[in-house]
């Protein structure tokens, strides 16, 4: 019971919600770049949403089941195919043994996410099966997958097979999760001021706000370094290195700003101007090199309501999907 990989992807690996609790020790969260994309893939298919999914970007990976299987696919649009049938978002999908998963067109977005039913059956690391490739350690022996690799599932899911039509590879199931507030206004990204947002020159700030910011080809998991304005501090003084997180937003020497991703360092000492909100960091994470974001500022408190509307969605979700694959298996 497994899939593999016939030709690797640009950078597929194996992700989670990431580990906790180390940052201490130098060592970061890492995990899914879009936490939302990957707990509904996980949802989907029937699993908890701390189970291990493919993250993939474009070009991604062609994939071969060697196992009947349950499957789903979220985030980015890749204009997926299975035997060169197109398959879409966001749908729990039956699949045939010896069928192939292929992503031949970038439609939109920054990463995908595939999940099993079951999940993958892989060790954890510090109690996360996320790969974490500076350490090479986590995910798929700590790399990022490769031709041949063959990736086992932990549970079985063959009596979906029963659901496939006879000579079809593949079964969209009729139900689909809905993402639009998500993703809605993807290019405007909430903020809330850091530490040092008040050691902008009033000039910067207005740039801050009012500028638009363009994500530059030199950006990865670690961090979007943006190209805009030129911003400054009234004194530049050196600060303390403290601590950062995802989404942490800093003023780069040459007057250029970095915001901080997933595969982050646990401390920096460049001035943090602020912090994207947690409720924003999927639509953040579907962003790709030369898209533009427009910051605007925010208080805690909505912040903190985004947040919890969308946790409540999430569970609302998760509900509903057990529901449906409880109804349509039996």
């Amino acid at each position: 019971m497994s899939l593999t990989i016939i030709k690797p992807g640009l950078l597929d690996t194996l992700q989670d919600l990431g580990r906790t609790g180390y940052s201490r020790l130098g060592i970061n969260p890492g995990g899914v770049m879009d936490r939302y994309a990957a707990q509904v893939a996980n949802m989907l298919v029937g699993n908890e949403t701390r189970e291990a999914v493919m993250e993939i970007h474009f070009p991604g990976a062609q994939i071969l089941f060697e196992q009947n299987t349950l499957i789903s696919i979220t985030g980015g649009d890749f204009q997926a195919t299975i035997n060169d049938e197109p398959v879409p978002l966001w749908h729990a999908i039956v699949v045939r043994k010896n069928a192939v998963l292929h992503f031949p067109k970038l439609h939109h977005g920054g990463r995908c996410y595939l999940a099993v039913h079951g999940g993958f059956c892989v060790n954890k690391w510090l109690n996360s099966y996320s790969t974490h490739l500076k350490a090479g350690a986590g995910g798929f022996h700590g790399r990022k997958l490769e031709k041949g690799d063959e990736l086992p599932f932990k549970e079985s899911s063959i009596y979906f097979a029963g659901l496939l039509k006879p000579g079809k590879e593949v079964e969209v199931l009729k139900w689909s999760v809905d993402t639009g507030s998500t993703y809605q206004h993807p290019n405007e990204i909430f903020i809330i001021k850091g530490n040092e947002w008040d050691q902008l020159t009033e000039l910067s700030q207005q740039h801050m706000l009012e500028d638009n910011f363009t994500i530059h080809p030199f950006s990865d998991r670690m961090g979007y370094q943006l190209k805009g304005a030129d911003l400054k501090r009234e004194q530049n003084t050196e600060l303390v290195s403290s601590g950062v997180s995802f989404g942490t937003i800093q003023l780069l020497p040459n007057g250029q700003l970095i915001v901080l991703m997933a595969d982050h360092q646990t401390t920096g000492g460049y001035p943090r101007i602020g912090h994207v909100i947690s409720a924003h960091l999927p639509k953040l994470a579907q962003l790709r090199p030369s898209d533009c974001i427009h910051f605007k500022i925010t208080d805690i408190a909505t912040a903190e309501n985004l947040l919890i509307a969308q946790q409540q969605e999430l569970n609302i979700l998760q509900r509903a999907c057990t529901e449906r694959l409880n109804h349509t298996v039996c």
